[in-house]
């Protein structure tokens, strides 16, 4: 007789009930462990979005800040449209002290106001003078005494690095009870333009008597620079101080990205002492 073997086979396995519930459990599991990671990472970015709106918000913020200190006195003008905002000035190329009187020396020119053209010494450090630059003496911004409607401001005849300027255009108005000059070009407009969201830069166009108080009158005039985009508020404010010595900018600027929101305000002194 043969020997005889036996072997006892046994398998093993799942049913569809067990692999239905363990998908079930991997499900609930895996929406835990997405929430979990899903919140901070969405907190990651949006302090990254703040961080950057802020960036942004800050840089046009001191950009505008240190433009507007430079401001000729008497020559920053506001005004609204609506909801877009604007501000004007004159920037100050060069200052100095013309010299009022005859001193020691036989050579000594000073700035007489009766004549409608002049040479004259200049005190102190000597300065730069180019193509175009006017020169300003008491600037008031009122009427008689406005660089805008070019009643205080003639034309430069010489250029260079000079000691002795000249000009010509008629007589100036009033003296300056400090014997203060000041050397411009053009004006510069910042605007808030909340149509497109875009806060722009006008530079490089002529002196206007009345300020320019839309986009597309500035269009007309100067090419824009676009300072900052995506904002969700902006204004500008000027409060002229008492007695016209000093004056307070205010701006406001609101940027948005996705949920993140920043708003800053800054505030820029601005001496009005011609």
């Amino acid at each position: 007789m043969r020997p005889t073997s036996r072997f006892t086979f046994k398998t093993a396995g799942f049913t569809l009930v067990e692999m239905v519930v363990v998908i079930a459990i991997v499900g609930i599991l895996a929406a835990a462990a997405t929430q979990l990671i899903r919140n901070p990472a969405q907190a990651f970015i949006d302090s990254e979005n703040r961080a950057s709106l802020t960036d942004r918000a800050d840089t046009a913020l001191r950009r505008m800040a240190r433009d507007i200190r430079n401001a000729l006195p008497n020559s920053v003008r506001t005004t609204t449209n609506g909801a877009d905002s604007f501000i004007e000035f004159v920037p100050v190329k060069s200052a100095g002290r013309y010299r009022a009187a005859v001193g020691s020396s036989v050579s000594d020119d000073p700035l007489d106001f009766s004549l409608a053209a002049d040479t004259f010494d200049v005190l102190g450090p000597s300065v730069t003078i180019t193509s175009g630059d006017r020169l300003v003496i008491y600037n008031l911004g009122i009427p008689g005494s406005d660089v805008y409607e070019g009643s205080n401001s003639r034309a430069l005849l010489t250029t260079g690095n000079l000691s002795v300027l000249s000009y010509s255009g008629g007589t100036f108005p009033q003296a300056s009870p400090s014997s203060r000059f000041y050397t411009v070009s053009t004006p510069v407009s910042y605007v808030c333009d909340m149509t497109n969201r875009v806060l722009l830069q006008y530079s490089g166009y002529a002196m206007q008597p009345a300020q320019p108080a839309s986009v597309a009158t500035l269009n007309g005039l100067a090419t824009a620079r676009q300072l900052a985009t995506n904002l969700s508020s902006c204004q500008i404010n000027y409060v002229a101080g008492v007695l016209q010595r000093t004056g307070i900018v205010t701006i406001y600027l609101g940027f948005a990205q996705d949920v993140a929101n920043v708003r800053l305000m800054h505030q820029v002194n601005v001496v009005n002492s011609p």
